[in-house]
């Protein structure tokens, strides 16, 4: 039997993410991955701003901007206004093109270069809890075993084994549509990308890598329950067809694909020792490409709590706030996924009425623009406290400090408490224990506007606050130490 602190069921990108981050901060990991080699087929193609955010907050963000192709916006529902990213207040104002296969890639050789256990060609197939760790069953060419560890996090996708081992509900409502894709070559591209959208249906056309582009889309025959059998060329070539009058001289198919709305939310994150994260909690229509990104930011978030508690010095409730913390998140994730599959299939003339009247909205209100892009983005994300300071909660953004931005300073260790007094002799700098590291500045130019009142905080390593302060003196010292006595045992 081999002992680790954390076994992860899946090696895909939640799963990879957070073995990256339980790493980083010296716990033992090892991810259980069915697949001996990764798929060549990128379900997912999209990274979104918070997730660059996310990797930048621990330096890894380069090759994935190397390699990737930045698009300025997003949409929603494949209406005729896209989203502006372009405003967002974020350094990666924007979306990034890179296949999942090569995201996984780099998340699997940073988490290879950091100590993480790799176990591919073998799947968790049950588990054995007990008071103080839990027995975690696993298959592989060599028969089965049992890996012993003091937590199991299901990143296994949307038929997970593990929320199912661990009696975990996993409520929501069956597909109704099915669309469809198909990763091709294109002799006749459309000059850069496109989308249609009418009453024979919608379809987009994205650049990839290697000279493919993924056509996907939807027709009126597709608001079914029935399955059609497999999907074909011809098919795809009659679809383009019907909604764009080409089809673009399509051939040579990569992968090919059919996909549904079924829409589930895990009823709980947490039984346990056992966590749900990614697909494994949530499942939805592709709406927008946020599945992936949203599953990262899962993993962020259970990662530095699981290390904290581990390495002893963060209580054992702080395990409990992923569900509170996350759950919300999935809610928001499987409504917006519905409203789009309703935006996306309304091929009546009221429904492109409805369209029509929504996409004028999105330019005429650019502050409508900014919270849909937000919310898509996650960078609107929060997890606010009552009672507490406005910025609790929120995400920090890359604050210009001296010398450095506020990103290259998180730690997937510990929290970083941000003295901005400017006094260099402040009694904040003597703040000292397990878990946290100390940075004095002073005012961050340009200031946001939020933050222009802020004289120290507290920022959690997945780069949320966890306490802000406009007071100084003894107020400030005061307050600070009455923030440390919930987040730290030591």
């Amino acid at each position: 039997m081999v002992n680790y602190q954390v076994v992860i069921a899946g090696g895909g990108p939640v799963g990879l993410w957070l073995a990256g981050e339980l790493r980083r901060a010296g716990v033992t990991v090892a991810v259980v991955e069915p697949r001996t080699e990764r798929d060549p087929r990128s379900r997912a193609l999209t990274l979104h701003p918070r997730t660059l955010e996310t990797f930048a907050s621990r330096g890894v963000h380069e090759p994935y901007v190397k390699e990737g192709v930045p698009l300025p916006g997003g949409h929603f529902g494949v209406l005729d206004s896209r989203l502006d990213f372009r405003r967002l207040p974020s350094p990666f104002p924007h979306t990034l093109a890179l296949p999942q296969e090569r995201t996984e890639a780099h998340l699997e050789q940073q988490a290879l270069a950091l100590g993480a256990d790799i176990l591919r060609g073998h799947e968790v197939t049950g588990f054995t809890g007990g008071p103080h760790d839990i027995a975690v069953h696993i298959t592989g060419p060599n028969g089965p075993r049992t890996l012993r560890a003091a937590y199991l996090a299901g990143c296994d996708g949307a038929r997970s084994t593990v929320r199912a081992a661990a009696g975990i509900d996993f409520p929501g409502t069956p597909s109704t549509v099915l669309g469809w894709l198909g990763d091709v070559v294109l002799d006749e591209p459309p000059a850069a990308g496109g989308s249609w959208f009418g009453p024979t249906g919608t379809l987009m056309a994205v650049p990839m890598a290697g000279g493919l582009h993924r056509v996907v889309g939807l027709v009126p025959r597709d608001l079914t329950t029935t399955w059609p059998g497999d999907l074909t060329l011809e098919e795809l070539r009659e679809n383009a067809f019907a909604v764009a009058g080409t089809d673009f001289g399509m051939r040579d198919p990569i992968w090919l694909s059919r996909f549904g709305n079924a829409t589930r939310l895990a009823a709980h994150y947490r039984e346990g020792r056992v966590f749900l994260a990614g697909d494994a909690a949530h499942q939805h229509f592709p709406a927008g490409g946020v599945g992936m990104n949203v599953g990262i930011q899962d993993a962020a978030n259970l990662g530095w709590k699981l290390a904290a508690v581990l390495n002893g010095w963060a209580p054992d409730a702080l395990l409990d706030t992923y569900h509170a913390e996350r759950h919300p998140v999935g809610v928001d994730l499987t409504e917006s996924s519905r409203a789009q599959v309703a935006l996306m299939t309304a091929f009546t003339t009221e429904g492109l009425s409805l369209r029509a009247l929504f996409a004028r909205l999105i330019t005429d209100l650019p502050d409508l623009n900014d919270r849909l892009a937000a919310q898509v983005s996650s960078l609107s994300v929060a997890y606010p406290a009552a009672g507490a300071h406005p910025l609790t909660g929120t995400r920090a953004p890359d604050l210009p400090l001296e010398g450095t931005g506020l990103f290259a300073l998180l730690r997937a260790d510990g929290y970083l408490l941000l003295d901005l007094t400017g006094d260099t002799g402040h009694p904040l700098g003597r703040f000292t224990r397990p878990g946290l590291s100390v940075h004095s500045s002073g005012t961050p130019h340009p200031v946001p506007a939020d933050w222009a009142d802020v004289r120290a905080a507290l920022i959690r390593p997945d780069g949320h606050v966890a306490w802000a302060c406009g007071e100084d003196g003894a107020a400030l010292t005061g307050s600070l130490t009455a923030a440390l006595a919930t987040t730290h045992l030591k």
